[in-house]
């Protein structure tokens, strides 16, 4: 059972949380293709084959296994090996990502979650707190947050308690006095109550929960989150 009262601020994973992901990087995918049809065509063909593209991040997922925290980094190393087994210049590398960043930086809001930022923000601090490399404020809704943690800047990701507690320390608060939201059952429920944080899981596709450990609170919408709250804030 959600108790609000000891609750001063809420981190909120950010995809699949605010906006859906996976339609999100297809776009960003593709845009990366067609720039490179431009300027590396070899390796647009190279990459146009799922199965490859598939066995290059696995290669470089696996050659730097210190840099799963770091995505931006891994998949920058993805394109340069394909453009070095294209026979194209590497040093298209950094730019190529810069057009795959911007693309994955386009994304279409969940339609609650404008008016649930708005909400929430006037009701006490928000802290983004993501696995993903997006940037709340290159998105354009960095206003509606106190703080803003990545595994990316901070050199460990989700579910590993100490990102949870450096979250809560970016607004001056333990672990307690938080409450984490999220999608993933793993990576935010469970890694949230382990840090001794009440939660709430966002469960827009209604999958079952099947861990022994409950949830504070379960949601389908960021609008039942937001109905979890007193009207006017305090």
């Amino acid at each position: 059972m959600l108790d609000l009262t000891p609750i001063k601020a809420i981190t909120l994973d950010l995809d699949d949380t605010l906006w859906p992901i996976w339609p999100t990087i297809e776009k960003a995918d593709l845009a990366l293709h067609d720039w490179l049809v431009q300027h590396a065509p070899q390796t647009a063909a190279l990459l146009a084959q799922p199965a490859v593209r598939h066995e290059i991040r696995e290669h470089v997922n696996g050659l730097y296994p210190e840099l799963r925290h770091d995505l931006s980094t891994l998949r920058t190393r993805a394109i340069r090996l394909a453009l070095s087994r294209s026979g194209n210049d590497p040093g298209l590398a950094e730019e190529a990502f810069e057009v795959f960043f911007a693309a994955r930086h386009q994304v279409t809001l969940f339609d609650d979650a404008l008016q649930a930022l708005q909400f929430l923000s006037r009701r006490m601090p928000l802290v983004a707190l993501s696995n993903g490399n997006a940037d709340v404020h290159r998105i354009g809704i960095g206003s509606y947050f106190t703080a803003s943690l990545s595994a990316q800047q901070f050199g460990v990701g989700k579910p590993d308690p100490r990102i949870f507690h450096a979250a809560a320390s970016a607004v001056g608060l333990q672990a307690h006095e938080v409450l984490h939201v999220g999608d993933d059952a793993a990576l935010d429920v469970l890694a949230a109550l382990d840090c001794g944080m009440q939660t709430v899981w966002v469960n827009r596709t209604v999958h079952p929960w099947t861990h022994p450990a409950q949830p504070h609170e379960t949601v389908t919408t960021l609008t039942e989150l937001c109905a979890l709250f007193p009207l006017e804030p305090h």
